[in-house]
């Protein structure tokens, strides 16, 4: 097999190592193989696939989009480095509006599972990262919606305090205030 699947503090959120090979011309590795995804609990289908390139500092989220288009992320990073996060906002759910991060790079290619109800942001810790993503719903406008990156009710530990932010995701609202 040749990926090691980890469910994090909050179990949905799986961490995804692939198994590289290589020699001095590079490396080979499998990003994605559904067959072995499904049997180890992400059974999505994914059906767009975006990519970001992001200088130092930058900071990318919370974000999410609402029922009925909510998405599922399979995230990787494919140059640099970011913290990478994510958040549950399922309201009904015991592990609401807690959070979990981990340390995503190209040096060390993991992926990360973030499933439908969850908030999803990350933060650039190299002088630039280039991010990509699958997602299981196609970009909606009308269902685009974000939490602000500092809620002191999520408390995310983010490895910079003054981070680089969109217009927009400087307007986020907390998530008490927000629409899930």
């Amino acid at each position: 097999m040749p990926f090691l699947f980890r469910p994090l503090a909050i179990p949905e959120v799986i961490l995804v190592e692939p198994r590289r090979s290589g020699d001095a011309r590079g490396f080979f590795m499998e990003t994605y193989k559904r067959s072995e995804f499904a049997v180890n609990g992400i059974a999505e289908d994914f059906v767009q696939d975006n990519y970001s390139r992001s200088a130092c500092g930058v900071l990318r989220g919370l974000h999410y989009q609402k029922q009925p288009l909510a998405q599922g992320k399979l995230v990787m990073v494919m140059q640099g480095a970011v913290f990478d996060v994510a958040v549950d906002i399922r309201p009904v759910s015991p592990t609401f509006a807690r959070w979990v991060g981990v340390r995503l790079s190209a040096d060390e290619p993991r992926l990360l599972y973030v499933p439908p109800g969850f908030a999803h942001g990350f933060c650039v810790l190299s002088e630039m990262a280039d991010f990509t993503y699958k997602v299981t719903r196609e970009y909606s406008q009308a269902h685009e919606r974000g939490i602000v990156w500092n809620d002191p009710d999520i408390a995310v530990e983010w490895p910079v305090t003054e981070p680089t932010l969109s217009t927009r995701d400087q307007a986020l609202p907390a998530l008490r205030h927000a629409d899930l």
